[in-house]
């Protein structure tokens, strides 16, 4: 059966659908303005109506928003997101056209599906994502899944490829949100590396590669998510004095503000100023291990001695405070106490799967592994093009 296209002229008083997300400092204002709502009348509705007060004061960044809108700038409906409840404010223009009717939704139902998509590096990773339509929160996951593994500052090269499988949620408004990574491959200078999420008995999520080796370092090879190294480890020229000294970390370049991880689990051990270092954040590890963090332009909130961090957590912003020319984020990694180059250090990793344990595993990520296959075949007929 051959099914014909046909062309049809829009109604002209058909009401445009818009599905937009609050920004950062939105207001009900400019909303309106951002989605063409030209209607004093709506605007006085939500503003007197306990209920839209309520949608007014909860606009979260991120949220969805749901508005029908004549050409003419009339509202047909609004629907605003209740962040404390979960449900929604509605407020709907009435069937002959004057006042608006009220309608309050429960809780929304929101279902969970699976995505998959696959690029190739041709300038950057984010550039690739963006080619396939990645979301940006899973893109800079994907680099911190595979952290541990490749260096994403010098290990990245053209020709690269990614496969990703991924949890997307969808509400009764039909915005998507992406989730979890729930497995992901990664083929860096013709390397195969695969990782799947599984819960452990103690109802924890990680990430491991398809034989059941654990994906997380004791320690993450960056504090940054992207940066470039400006100064490594080792005698230079020291930039203020102007004499040959030992430089004893790596001088990562970043903007000011950049947040700064943990690259361990572990206890503050110190928090201040420190000399040279100026705001110097200094980290005990597991046996004499300890990591050191300084030039910062200020500190995590609530972090000071004592306090335990653990990997990823955000411990201070960059900065360039003490001895610095330049807004940077000096990093040091020492075993009892003496400092070693944190790009040639052996790092442990953590335990693998074992046992039962890993029969679970296997069980749980051949599913995954074989989505993951599903999106690296390529027939015969396209593959030699």
């Amino acid at each position: 059966m051959q099914i014909s296209a046909v062309s049809v002229a829009p109604e002209a008083n058909l009401p445009f659908v818009h599905d937009d997300r609050i920004l950062p400092g939105d207001t009900i204002q400019s909303i309106f303005s951002r989605l063409g709502i030209d209607d004093a009348e709506a605007l006085n509705f939500v503003r007197s109506t306990p209920e839209g007060a309520q949608a007014m004061r909860q606009l979260r960044a991120g949220r969805s928003v749901t508005a029908l809108v004549h050409a003419d700038g009339r509202l047909a409906s609004l629907s605003l997101p209740l962040s404390q409840s979960g449900g929604r404010f509605t407020m709907e223009r009435d069937t002959e056209g004057e006042g608006f009717q009220l309608r309050t939704q429960e809780a929304i139902t929101v279902d969970t599906i699976v995505e998959m998509r696959t690029g190739t590096i041709r300038h950057s990773l984010f550039g690739a994502t963006d080619a396939v339509g990645l979301p940006d929160s899973i893109a800079t996951r994907l680099a911190d899944i595979f952290g541990t593994e490749i260096d994403f500052h010098t290990d990245l090269r053209k020709g690269d490829t990614f496969s990703v499988v991924y949890e997307s949620t969808i509400d009764e408004t039909s915005i998507m949100r992406p989730g979890r990574i729930l497995a992901a491959e990664f083929v860096n200078q013709g390397k195969r590396h695969v990782v799947v999420l599984h819960r452990g008995a103690d109802g924890k999520d990680q990430y491991y590669s398809g034989d059941g080796r654990s994906l997380r370092q004791a320690f993450l090879r960056s504090p940054l998510e992207f940066s470039r190294v400006t100064s490594g480890f080792g005698r230079r020229l020291h930039p203020i004095h102007k004499s040959w000294r030992n430089h004893n970390g790596v001088d990562y370049a970043a903007p000011t503000g950049t947040p700064v991880k943990a690259t361990s689990d572990g206890i503050v051990s110190f928090a201040g100023v420190q000399g040279g270092y100026g705001n110097l954040v200094v980290l005990r590890h597991r046996g004499k291990l300890s990591t050191a963090y300084a030039h910062l332009n200020g500190f995590a909130p609530k972090l000071r001695q004592g306090v335990s961090v653990s990997q990823g957590d955000i411990i201070g912003y960059v900065g360039s405070t003490g001895w610095s020319t330049g807004p940077h984020l000096h990093y040091e990694v020492r075993i009892d106490n003496v400092a070693h180059d944190p790009m040639k250090i052996a790092l442990p990793m953590v335990e693998s799967l074992e046992g039962k344990e890993l029969a679970a595993f296997k069980r749980s990520a051949d599913p995954l592994l074989q989505r993951l296959a599903l999106l690296n075949y390529q027939p015969t007929s396209v593959a030699s093009r």
